[in-house]
């Protein structure tokens, strides 16, 4: 370990607490202070404790609370402080996570908080070659992060180990129940070491989720730092009822008229994602598509442009969503509102994150109505609405209402995504 290490990072919270007080290694409070970071959040002082102490955590925790480094820094410290002797190195703490740009930040998360120690990590996800990833998992790595469908293509042709894992997390499980990854989830859980700690992340708690829980978790620490499935309160929103025809132009009217520069609009499929750029482009607002049928090259350039400024606005569908993180977006649009509640916390909790304002939008027609008084329910609350001359929807056009629910097509379960 580095010796010259800066000895009194301290930095506090109101309460007094700072990341020294949660027992992290100098190492890790360097890196944590090279990124920008003064304090912990609620999530990470109550998780570091608990995960340095080898508890297994259930941990109920909306985007933007922090949860990603409550669980990478005493993942971090634990294997530094105990090294393994073995070469090449075994993997000795694996991450979960339900789609590629998620992985990716994760990956990213690691390499910056352990610059400072003698520790290897990689980042595992379909989409691209294998190869590349097969040379680094026979160099040896310590840390690796993984969507399961990949992994599990990689335990199939023997080129990774698990047999040494030490740490298990399961990062948004309940997304990655929603991808129908249960069962490559299973399949891990049978292949790995039975003596391990695990850690569950999950924002919200469905019957599911607690049934996974029960059969993972032993004499769990739960945590909680918010109310499950209520948005941060630093989000303001509003629903702008519209007639479907109208939507496309009341986008480009709001995005013009009230000088949006980086705006996260959700569509519910990926053609929808595709035509809703274009139309956006023909009105001359810069923007891009994500969804799972861009390549992961095309889906990483188009969120790099927007984290820069270079494309005004980007429309994802929810999957490809997951794992933009960007503390300070000011605009989320549902241009669509999604088929399940739960989903509608997960699209507007990218905005109004580390304690900035943010404002999220829902453009809808008669069809969706019943989809909104779900979300209203779930919220336990009526959302404010505003309507814009030219714009009003017309009260002679019927609903043909969408149907609710996440297996509306027919019943049938999610078939698994090759993440």
């Amino acid at each position: 370990m580095s010796s010259n290490l800066n000895k009194t990072v301290e930095t506090h919270l109101e309460s007094g607490v700072c990341f020294k007080d949660l027992g992290l290694m100098d190492e890790l409070l360097k890196a944590l202070v090279d990124e920008g970071y003064e304090s912990p959040t609620p999530i990470q002082a109550q998780a570091i404790p608990m995960v340095l102490e080898g508890c297994d955590i259930m941990a109920g925790s909306q985007t933007g609370t922090g949860k990603t480094a409550g669980f990478t820094l005493p993942i971090l410290q634990k294997l530094a402080k105990n090294p393994s002797n073995r070469q090449p190195r075994p993997v000795r703490a694996l991450i979960l996570a339900p789609t590629r740009e998620l992985a990716a930040q994760i990956g990213d998360n690691i390499k910056s908080y352990g610059k400072y120690l003698n520790l290897k990590s990689t980042v595992i996800f379909g989409g691209v070659n294998i190869n590349p990833q097969m040379g680094v998992l026979r160099g040896g790595v310590d840390i690796i992060v993984a969507t399961p469908g990949r992994l599990l293509d990689h335990v199939s042709q023997k080129t990774v180990d698990l047999s040494k894992v030490e740490v298990l997390v399961l990062d948004e499980a309940d997304r990655m129940l929603d991808m129908g990854f249960i069962h490559d989830i299973r399949k891990l859980l049978n292949i790995l070491p039975k003596t391990r700690q695990n850690l569950l992340f999950s924002a919200t708690f469905s019957p599911e989720i607690k049934q996974l829980a029960n059969g993972l978790l032993k004499s769990p620490k739960t945590i909680e730092v918010a109310r499950h499935n209520t948005p941060a309160e630093l989000v303001t929103q509003l629903i702008y009822r519209t007639d479907n025809k109208k939507k496309k132009n009341l986008l480009s009217h709001l995005i013009s008229t009230n000088n949006w520069k980086q705006v996260l609009v959700f569509t519910r499929t990926k053609h929808g994602a595709n035509r809703l750029a274009e139309h956006l482009e023909s009105e001359g607002i810069t923007a891009a598509a994500i969804h799972g049928n861009k390549s992961q090259s095309a889906r990483t350039k188009a969120l790099a442009s927007f984290k820069e400024g270079s494309v005004r606005v980007l429309v994802a569908t929810d999957i490809a969503a997951r794992g933009i993180d960007i503390d300070e977006l000011p605009h989320v649009v549902n241009y669509e509102l999604p088929n399940v509640p739960e989903d509608y916390v997960h699209r507007i909790g990218r905005t109004g994150r580390a304690g900035n304002q943010g404002e999220a939008v829902s453009i809808v027609c008669i069809d969706e109505f019943k989809l909104l008084q779900g979300i209203e329910k779930l919220l336990k609350r009526s959302l404010p609405t505003a309507s814009i001359e030219g714009f009003d929807p017309d009260p002679s056009i019927k609903a043909e209402p969408i149907p609710n629910g996440r297996n509306h097509q027919g019943g049938r379960p999610p078939q698994r995504r090759r993440y």
